[in-house]
């Protein structure tokens, strides 16, 4: 990957909509030249797709969290991800140092919808947890 390819991937960062003609004239690069580029960075898995970004709080879920993830039993930690990958209002499960081994970043509609969501990954696996609410967040890349 070069500075080109750096430049790429920074437009579509900032507009995964962008056309191959505006990466090209951004560039300096010929349509197909950047057509190229952007197939091998697809190839290679350094662009693994492209979405909407979508603001939580205008779509009703105004309740952001954190959520440290200690495992109860360490013998099943590896599969604590796996079984919470597909809850309704997981957003994000990453491992992490430290005293927790994972942080979980939650979206929900509602303080009520918060609880409901913890009594839920605690039911699915055995897990104590440290919930620290977003109040505002600032800016995100």
């Amino acid at each position: 990957m070069d500075a080109v390819d750096g430049k790429i991937l920074d437009l579509l960062e900032a507009d995964g909509r962008a056309t191959l003609s505006e990466l090209a004239s951004a560039t300096g690069l010929s349509v197909s030249a950047v057509q190229s580029r952007v197939q091998k960075l697809e190839k290679r898995g350094v662009i693994g797709g492209y979405k909407a970004v979508v603001d939580p709080e205008k779509r009703g879920l105004e309740i952001g969290a954190f959520v440290a993830v200690t495992p109860l039993d360490y013998a099943q930690e590896a599969l604590i991800p796996e079984k919470l990958k597909d809850i309704d209002g997981i957003v994000s499960c990453d491992s992490i140092a430290g005293a927790p081994s994972f942080m979980l970043t939650v979206r929900v509609a509602s303080p009520g919808k918060l609880e409901e969501l913890l009594n839920l990954i605690h039911r699915t696996v055995p897990v104590s947890t440290e919930t620290t609410m977003i109040l505002k967040r600032y800016f995100s890349k």
